[in-house]
């Protein structure tokens, strides 16, 4: 599949699939990115799904976008495709949730607040990616360089209400696990 601008509920599921996989194996040769547009919350939800069942332990997403852009309802999604239970919430005012029962554990980070990279490591950031989990991390432009090699997810609002458009890069992921 090239690449190009996809919306994403127009996909068959082998379109989503073969998508996510080019993506992933040019992005290890320079960091190809796929732009996906969803219509509503719900719909980036699912699309934050679909990633989320294909994602290997020690994945980390740094999102970027606005506030209220669709980071946490994309979480949402990342934690349903990890097969976690809970309600994800935005960890706004606690910086980072935790949230496990599922494939891998899923470390939600908020660093809207934060200073600094040093403030990252305090709050014990080796720990998480230690822990080989998923790491999602909104806010990730406060802390340049400190998260290593990441998957960058960028939200930004669309022509509508509802619309989304999400870009998707692939730079840190292992495509060598990915199973599409």
């Amino acid at each position: 599949m090239p690449g190009g601008v996809f919306v994403f509920k127009q996909l068959r599921n082998a379109e989503k699939c073969a998508m996510m996989d080019s993506l992933f194996k040019t992005g290890q040769e320079g960091g190809a990115a796929v732009e996906c547009i969803t219509e509503s919350p719900e719909e980036t939800e699912e699309l934050g799904a679909f990633l989320g069942q294909r994602l290997p332990a020690g994945t980390v997403l740094a999102f970027t976008g606005d506030l209220g852009a669709g980071k946490t309802a994309f979480t949402r999604g990342l934690a349903r495709g990890l097969g976690i239970k809970e309600r994800v919430t935005s960890p706004t005012y606690t910086i980072v949730n935790e949230y496990e029962g599922g494939r891998l554990p899923l470390f939600h980070f908020d660093l809207y607040r934060l200073g600094g990279e040093e403030e990252l490591f305090d709050i014990g950031w080796e720990d998480y990616m230690a822990r080989n989990g998923v790491c999602a991390v909104e806010w990730s432009e406060n802390v340049p360089g400190a998260l290593g090699e990441t998957v960058t997810v960028h939200i930004a609002r669309g022509s509508t209400d509802g619309q989304r458009i999400i870009t998707i890069s692939g730079e840190g992921f292992d495509h060598e696990a990915f199973g599409a």
